[in-house]
């Protein structure tokens, strides 16, 4: 049970086995999965809708116009992988990997808004209680919400990982608190269906308490990104292939950084200062052909050779 509650919570994965590495085809892939998640969250609006029609619930409209709201923050996600896939420019040097994190920053600031409105209503109803009606429509309602976003969190943060994207991993934790919003619409109406009139608020608050707890996974990640954050098991691994490369005495640095959804490295290799250029060029060749074998979702590596003891260059 602690394993399942933490993984809800703080979703990562060593495993790339399943992983897509190929860096226009993980575009194309996001691109997918917002457009897939997209119908989802729009199928679940509709039935939501459906459902305030036949109650006539005030409450519910409100509620599914934030639903319709909240899933177009896929939208600036759909942009940034569609950049992402443009060629590098003589200003943009690198291309445009990193709209994919500016976009991951947005989704961060809509789930820190979902946890400022959850707790200010439940703070509100706490203070000044409001009586549920239509307690079967509102647990329907609920349900399809619940439903709905906890599928579509389920699919970004597993395409998230297949393709290395922080972003659309924090797009599905979006989801997610969607779906604990709605959870706590239906265990609200619960409570007060068995008397417990102040269910509803203290849910609420429960699940403001567990929206924070995701923002703080999504926040984590995101930022991470920005600052060029690897994960060092990652930095160990290519160390290790790098070091036992024929020809290679000594790994003098290595550094990596994340471009969007695609790794970069920067490698400074230390060779015997006997060997001719040509040699010496050829060891860098494969060293670098080694290094995008061992680290899933590199896409670029620049590797200088160095004479063994001497100087930087």
């Amino acid at each position: 049970m602690r394993g399942i509650v933490r993984e809800i919570f703080v979703p990562h994965s060593h495993d790339a086995a399943d992983s897509v590495d190929d860096a226009l085809e993980a575009s194309a892939v996001g691109i997918r999965a917002v457009k897939i998640s997209l119908v989802v969250l729009g199928v679940t609006a509709i039935l939501q809708v459906l459902v305030v029609v036949a109650s006539g619930s005030v409450a519910l409209a409100a509620d599914t116009i934030h639903n319709f709201s909240d899933a177009l923050t896929a939208v600036p996600l759909w942009i940034a992988f569609a950049l992402g896939r443009r060629a590098a420019t003589r200003r943009y040097t690198y291309g445009f990997g990193r709209a994919e994190d500016l976009a991951g920053l947005f989704v961060v600031a809509m789930i820190a808004l979902s946890a400022l409105i959850a707790g200010y209503e439940a703070v509100r109803r706490l203070l000044a209680p409001v009586p549920i009606e239509h307690l079967g429509w509102v647990a329907l309602a609920g349900v399809i919400g619940f439903l709905g976003n906890e599928a579509v969190a389920l699919y970004r943060i597993r395409v998230g990982r297949q393709i290395g994207s922080a972003a659309l991993i924090a797009d599905g934790l979006h989801a997610r608190t969607d779906g604990f919003t709605s959870l706590a619409v239906l265990l609200g109406a619960a409570g007060v269906a068995l008397g417990f009139p102040v269910a509803d608020p203290i849910i609420g608050l429960l699940i403001t308490v567990a929206i924070l707890a995701v923002l703080r996974t999504a926040a984590r990640d995101v930022l991470r990104r920005l600052m060029d954050a690897v994960e060092p098991g990652l930095v160990t691994a290519a160390e290790r292939a790098l070091a036992a490369e024929p020809g290679v005495q000594g790994v003098r640095s290595l550094r990596m950084r994340w471009i969007g959804h695609r790794l970069h490295a920067d490698v400074e290799l230390d060779v015997a200062p006997t060997i001719t250029l040509a040699d010496a060029h050829r060891v860098a060749h494969e060293a670098e052909h080694t290094l995008t074998h061992v680290v899933p979702k590199l896409n670029t590596a620049v590797v200088h050779a160095y004479p063994a003891h001497a100087g930087s260059a």
